[in-house]
Parts: structure tokens; C-alpha cells; sequence
């Protein structure tokens, strides 16, 4: 079984005697309901699980259900001989997006505290816009991504001490000796070729076989394609134009969503665009990272919505559709193929499964720099500029926004292959697999308590 570090967090909401509902959320095929069935039967004596997608496309018991007295009908004449008390009965609403009816029952299943229930979402987001009385006071939302590159590195078997050490080495910026940063990037290309899905990441273990992880990676990518040309009869045909689009955006040099390009129209504008790019990020298949032109911290408060860039949810689906069956580009480094983009994904990823909102910095006088992300440490912003090229130090948008002083910026991070770890006049240069350990809320325990 694949390591998760969700598991421990659902397993301290399920015994914390808390009684909201967790709802974990994030892209189909993430691991939702695996890893809540595995915590769930290491907790309870019965657990019953019901998939509403399944339902809705099979039987469609649930379809019609308004009441909780109608739901505990149901159940009993499915389930009967397995509804026992709240303490080892726990009720899994597995795809609960698909009836939205549900999300506001959630409240008086709660208050009526006849069960335990947990619960998941694929779009989530969307289908809480669309219901009528959301339950605030009555759920927790947890959101699940694939595998971060930690967890990939669990999974080939590098022991706790060796990611600790790199961890500690990070905080205190120091170089990992020669033979384990050349092993670490090795396994960081694979993780370039294999993403963080967990289908695709246990065959990729079984196999060791491109053309086998490349056949999961399909199967999913069209799932998203299926997903997103159903769900709305207007909208389909630009939710699925603008997914296919992604990879294409990458390799621009802006990166940016060109709205015209979408319906190949002039005068389109984001506004035209909202319910689709709301799709598109609520479902968790693509990361939103909106510009900021003049950063103050904290970021949220100087945004802009209009200049948008969109990565894709796993770096493993981009590089299968960028070069197939070919390892090559990634695992030889070709100087001919301009990783930029994939390098700019994998980081996208990274920083979003560790809790930071993406931002990106656009000023027309100084240029772009690739992420800004809050600093809550030094309660300001950190620039983050990725470079998957040998000419890592030439980076003028980012000397230039060092430079700003009414930005109050205390240090900037270049992330690139290079193993050695300096401090360059407020920039910090470190290998790119130290993403792994960008995370906006450490806390130390003496801070902890107030």
C-alpha cells in the first residue's frame, strides 16, 4: 500500500470525537476513496460505502432521496445487518457531488448522530455553488492531490531518515553530499515520467515499464476529457477545449490562457470564461495561479483574476502527452528540449499539495517571475523562480523584483538541477526536488501555544 500523508490527518478528524462531517475533496483518481475505506475499516466494525456515481449510472436508490427518514429506509433494506451504533458504524458518501442534495442532509444526519459519516468530492467546489443551504457549521473539507514528491520517494522505498535529513538540510540551506543528490535526481526525473497517481504510480513499482504507465496515464486523462464534456450540455465543448489546451499553454512562452483562442473568437474575456475555468479548478484538474503586478503580503490581497495561468493537476499526464512512450527528454536531459514547462508543473503541484496558494509575479516594467508564495514566518512574499537549464543564475525579472525595496522582500529561491546550495545577494540557489518542503504554516512548538 501506497504511503499517504492524508491518512493520518482523516484517522485524527475520525477518533478527535468530533461530529462534522469530514468531506475530502480533490481530482477523480487522487486516492479518495481507497485511503477513507482503509482508515475507516481500521477504525469501525462496519463500514458501509456508497458510491453515487455508481448509483446514479446503476440502481438510482439514492437518486430521489429528500430526508434522512427516506435515507435511513434505504439503508436498511440494503444494509440492514450492518447498521449497528454510531461508535462501529461508519457511513462512507463516496462522489457526493453527484447528489447535491446530500451536502445539505449532511446537517441532520449529523444532528440525528444515528452514525459516523465521512465523505468525498470530486467537485466539490462546483456543487457547493449550486447548493441551496450548505452545512458551514456542519462539515470539515479536507482536499486530497496526488502524490507529492515525498510521498513518490516513500514509495521507492528511501527511508524516514533520508528525507529528514534532507528536510534539515533545507531549513538550513546546505548542499546533500554528491551521491545522494545524483540519487535523489534520478528518482526526481522518474517522477517527472510517472506524476503522483496512484494507479499509475503502483504500476510504475510493478513494472518499471514506460509503455504500461503510459496506459493508466490515458485511461485518465480521458476520464477528465469524459468528466468535463458531461457535465454541462452550454459549457462542455469550452471546459473541454480549454483542458486539451493545457499542454499546449505550457510550452508558450506566457503561459497564459489566450481566451480568444478558446471559441477562436476576438473580444472573449474571462468573464465569458468563469463557470468553465471554475470547472477546471474546482474538479482539481488544473492548478489556478493568478498574477500579481505589486506583491504585499499576505498575496490574496493584490491578485489579479484576469491574468490567469492554468497547470495541469499531475506532472505525470503532461509528460505523457508530451512525449509519449519517449523517456529520453527527461531522463537524458536533452539539451534540444526545453523542459521549462514540466519543471514549472512539478512545482505547481508541489507548492499546491503543501498548502500554498499559487501566484505568479507579472509587472510589465520588471517582467515575470514564476511563483510568489506567502511567507508567514517573516509575514512577507517569497519569489520563486524555476530554471530546468544549465544557466540557472541568469534571472533578471527576479534581480529586478529583489530590487523593489517597497516590496520588503527578504529572500528569493532559484530551484534548479544544480546540487549545490549557496546564497547569492538575497537569493537562495537549491535543487529543485527542495520543493518538497516549501510549507507556509510550520510551526515551531515553542509558537504554538498562545
Amino acid at each position: 500500500m501506497l504511503y499517504r500523508k492524508i491518512e493520518m490527518s482523516i484517522y485524527e478528524h475520525l477518533t478527535s470525537g468530533s461530529d462534522k462531517v469530514l468531506i475530502v475533496t480533490g481530482a477523480r483518481q487522487v486516492g479518495k476513496s481507497y485511503i477513507i475505506g482503509y482508515v475507516a475499516r481500521k477504525l469501525f466494525k462496519h463500514v458501509i460505502e456508497i458510491n453515487f456515481i455508481e448509483d446514479a449510472n446503476g440502481s438510482g436508490y439514492f437518486r430521489d432521496v429528500r430526508s434522512t427518514e427516506d435515507f435511513y429506509l434505504i439503508m436498511s433494506s440494503l444494509y440492514g445487518d450492518r447498521m449497528g451504533k454510531r461508535e462501529d458504524t461508519i457511513i462512507f458518501l463516496d462522489e457526493i457531488q453527484k447528489y447535491p442534495q446530500f451536502l445539505t442532509m449532511l446537517k441532520f444526519l449529523r444532528e440525528e448522530s444515528r452514525f459516523s459519516y465521512i465523505a468525498s468530492g470530486s467537485l466539490l467546489g462546483v456543487s457547493l455553488k449550486s447548493t441551496v443551504s450548505v452545512p458551514v457549521g456542519s462539515i470539515e473539507i479536507l482536499k486530497m492531490y496526488p502524490l507529492d514528491f515525498e510521498e513518490f520517494l516513500i514509495a521507492n522505498e528511501v527511508g524516514k531518515d533520508v528525507i529528514d535529513f534532507m528536510r534539515e538540510s533545507f531549513r538550513k540551506h546546505i548542499s546533500l553530499p554528491a551521491g545522494l543528490h545524483e540519487r535523489l535526481m534520478n528518482l526526481f526525473r522518474r517522477y517527472l515520467l510517472v506524476g503522483g497517481m496512484p494507479d499509475v504510480v503502483n504500476t510504475y513499482i510493478d513494472t518499471h515499464n514506460i509503455v504500461e504507465v503510459r496506459k493508466v496515464q490515458h485511461s485518465i486523462h480521458e476520464l477528465y476529457v469524459a468528466d468535463a464534456s458531461q457535465y454541462d450540455e452550454e459549457h462542455k465543448l469550452k471546459i473541454k477545449r480549454m483542458y486539451e489546451m493545457l499542454p499546449s499553454l505550457m510550452e508558450n512562452q506566457k503561459k497564459r490562457i489566450v481566451f480568444k483562442n478558446v471559441e477562436d473568437r476576438k473580444g472573449a474575456r474571462a468573464a465569458n470564461f468563469e463557470d468553465d475555468l471554475d470547472y477546471l479548478i474546482s474538479s482539481g484538474i488544473a492548478l489556478e495561479t493568478t498574477a500579481v503586478s505589486n506583491p504585499k503580503f499576505p498575496l490574496a490581497e493584490s491578485m489579479k483574476k484576469n491574468l490567469l495561468k492554468l497547470y495541469m493537476n499531475d506532472v505525470g499526464l503532461l509528460t505523457a502527452l508530451l512525449y509519449r512512450n519517449n523517456v529520453r527528454p527527461i531522463l537524458n536531459d536533452e539539451e534540444s528540449i526545453n523542459l521549462g514547462s514540466v519543471y514549472e508543473t512539478v512545482v505547481a503541484m508541489e507548492l499546491s499539495a503543501h498548502g500554498n496558494t499559487l501566484h505568479y509575479y507579472d509587472n510589465k516594467s520588471h517582467g515575470e517571475v514564476d511563483f510568489l508564495i506567502d511567507d508567514f514566518q517573516t509575514l512577507s512574499v517569497a519569489p520563486i523562480e524555476v530554471k530546468s537549464g544549465k544557466d540557472y543564475k541568469v534571472h533578471s525579472a527576479l534581480n529586478r523584483f529583489l530590487s523593489t525595496k517597497d516590496y520588503n522582500i527578504h529572500q528569493g529561491y532559484v530551484l534548479s538541477n544544480s546540487g549545490k546550495v549557496e546564497e547569492v545577494e538575497g537569493i537562495v540557489y537549491m535543487p529543485i526536488y527542495n520543493v518538497a518542503f516549501f510549507e507556509p504554516d510550520s510551526v515551531s512548538e515553542e509558537d504554538m501555544f498562545i
